[in-house]
Order: C-alpha cells, then structure tokens, then sequence
C-alpha cells in the first residue's frame, strides 16, 4: 500500500483546514474556492484524497511529506488568523475548539466575562443550572464556521447588537433587555459564516405552548 492510500486523521484534516485558511489570508484561494477545498479535506479520508486540495498551493508540505523549515506566513488579510494547531480548550474563561462539539451544562462556573474561539465547531452554553457570579455575563465571540447555541433560564436577557456578522445568521428567541432577572448575556465579537442562537430550554417552551 502506498502513503496515497493510508488513512488520515482528523488531526490531519485540521491541519489542512489551517493550510487553507492560511491560502485564503495570502490571497491564493478565493472564499468560494476555500469553502469548496474545505468541504473535500473533511470527507477524505486517504492522503491521496487530502492532499489533492493543497497540491496546487506553492510552498505548502503535503500530508506525509518530511517536515520543511517553517514557513513564515505574512500579511494575512482582515478577519482571518494565523493559524496554529489548538485542541480544544476549555479552561477557564476560554472556549477554544477546531472542527470540535463543545458542551458547557450542569452546574458550572460562569465567569463574568467569557472568549469564544472556534472554527468549523458546535458550542453549546447551557445556564439554566450553572453558577453565577454576576448578573451580567459578557461573551466574546470570535468564530468561524460555526454554531453557537445560548440556552437560558426564562427570566434571562440576552443582548446580541454587539454581534459584527459576516456571511453569519442570529436567531434571538428571548428577551434582549433591559437585565431584570439573574442573567443578562451580552454577546460582542465577530462571526464570520456561523450562527448564534438564544433560547430557552426544551420544557419551557413546551410548557409556554401549554399555558402552563
């Protein structure tokens, strides 16, 4: 068998998610090709496959290619990072994940001001039984390719006009203010082709529905 038709891993596939978000802030790839490219490189599943979306990119190290010096990637355009190779990361007041679903529920601590950090990932932020210790809870969004979904207690507000939207939908099914309950989310940052939505849990809506 040869290297073509090894299998990858999806440390792989990330890596090659990084490769192409780099292409696109060179200026090599094009949103229209990047999504595409992207779409091939997480259903590959041998290196022949995953590396066919970079082998026309100069300067890039094929999967299963000996390590090259490093290449010094400058000049990115606007909105998109370096890249860099991150797990998930869910350490105090950061939520960092690639190509990850990241589930905060139960009774954990809030803190008051929260990062978001996550491309290509589902995050899912549950605070009808967390531990509060402020009313106010700022969270700082800077995603890509993403979903974020804000579950809060009924008598929650959640403020997203701090949001700055690109190719990105919001979806706010409570109350957005003035904080009058325990809970006020405000949600600031940038979302670059994901989605937030707020809403309260399953029972209550059901509930809600029933007069109840």
């Amino acid at each position: 068998m040869g290297d073509r038709e090894l299998r990858v891993s999806d440390a792989e596939r990330e890596h090659v998610g990084q490769l192409l978000q780099r292409a696109v802030g060179l200026g090599m790839l094009s949103l229209g090709e990047f999504t595409e490219r992207m779409d091939t490189a997480l259903a590959a599943k041998t290196r022949g496959e995953l590396n066919a979306v970079l082998i026309d990119l100069p300067g890039v190290r094929l999967i299963g290619q000996p390590a090259a010096p490093p290449t010094r990637f400058v000049n990115a355009a606007p909105g998109f990072p370096k890249a860099a190779h991150h797990p998930v990361q869910n350490s105090g007041s950061v939520i960092r994940s690639r190509m990850s679903g990241v589930t905060r529920k139960g009774p954990w601590q809030v803190p008051p001001t929260l990062r978001m950090n996550n491309w290509f990932s589902g995050v899912t932020l549950d605070f009808t039984e967390a531990i509060m210790s402020t009313q106010v809870v700022e969270i700082h969004v800077d995603d890509y390719f993403g979903s974020l979904n804000l579950v809060v207690p009924a008598e929650a507000t959640v403020d997203l006009n701090g949001l700055d939207l690109i190719g990105s939908s919001i979806n706010n099914k409570v109350r957005t203010g003035p904080p009058f309950g325990p809970l006020h989310l405000v949600i600031r940052g940038q979302l670059r082709f994901g989605s937030v939505t707020a809403k309260h849990p399953f029972i209550a809506h059901w509930r809600k529905l029933m007069g109840r």
